[in-house]
């Protein structure tokens, strides 16, 4: 166990009116510090790094209990608004993110545009090309996906790395997957080529499912605070019925593109475009029954 976070943690609470409030704050503030630096200790960071940056996070706790007497001389200041601390808390993307972004988007436009272009004719392209060049567009799509979650964000801590590499494989593989639809659709790959972007999709489909029911909290300190005045949605306020959600969804889509596949195998793939609108309603409905259907 990483006793050096207890340790900053009553460091950062000194001179605090130890109030009932007060040390209501301070426990919840530790739970939410343990996940962090557990996070943290997980990415490859030392148990005496990962407690310092999690209590840099965290600030001032006087901010957090609205108690401004070391600033102010006493005076209570006014607690400031959900934009003003957005502004205060603002981070600005780091440089070589950006550039990093706008390489794979470059990337990305460019395999898909080629490979658009080979597989329609207008380029004289053979399909092994064509398939590589949407590798390369998926790839693309998969790195800005993966890299984004990986960043800070005003809001948000850094998702860890093991996960946004499981996010960017399931960008990757519904982007090849659909791109396989569109070769067969073009008539650039046999018809039983079907299976294989049915295999991507779903393979993706069930990845970002596993994502949604497992995800965890990396809401910084005063966006907690901030949220904490909101009314929570019926997912927040039930987590099964969060994961029901995410296994109605896997099911919906698994059948969405079963029946693809066998539309395509028996009256042609221009009926494919009418089961995934059927599937899509089918997912809407579902959102708002789950989200808005009266308590029991």
């Amino acid at each position: 166990m990483n006793t050096d976070i207890h340790r900053l943690l009553d460091e950062a609470f000194r001179g605090v009116e130890m109030t009932p409030d007060a040390q209501d704050l301070k426990e919840e503030v530790r739970a939410n510090l343990v996940a962090r630096v557990a996070e943290l200790e997980a990415s490859g960071r030392s148990s005496t790094d990962a407690a310092e940056q999690a209590i840099a996070e965290l600030g001032d706790v006087r901010e957090l209990l609205g108690d401004a007497d070391a600033a102010t001389g006493g005076t209570a200041r006014a607690p400031e608004s959900a934009q003003a601390l957005f502004l205060r808390h603002r981070v600005r993307p780091k440089t070589g993110f950006v550039v990093r972004v706008v390489v794979w988007s470059i990337a990305f436009v460019v395999g898909l545009t080629l490979a658009t272009l080979g597989a329609t004719g207008v380029l004289p392209l053979p399909i092994g090309p064509i398939i590589a060049l949407l590798g390369v567009a998926s790839t693309g799509v998969g790195l800005i996906v993966g890299d984004s979650l990986s960043q800070e964000t005003t809001t948000n801590h850094p998702m860890p790395q093991n996960r946004a590499s499981i996010y960017a494989l399931a960008s990757f593989l519904a982007m090849y997957g659909l791109g396989f639809g569109g070769l067969v659709a073009l008539g650039a790959l046999p018809m039983w080529a079907i299976v294989f972007a049915a295999l991507g999709v779903i393979a993706s489909i069930i990845l970002f499912a596993f994502l949604a029911a497992s995800q965890t909290n990396r809401h910084k300190a005063w966006t907690r605070h901030v949220q904490a005045d909101t009314p929570p949605n019926r997912f927040e306020e039930e987590p099964e019925t969060a994961a029901r959600f995410g296994m109605y969804t896997a099911v919906i889509w698994t059948l969405t593109f079963a029946v693809i596949v066998v539309l395509v195998f028996t009256v042609g793939w221009w009926w494919a475009p009418l089961a995934f609108v059927v599937g899509f309603a089918a997912m809407l409905l579902l959102l708002a029954r789950m989200m808005f259907a009266p308590k029991r």
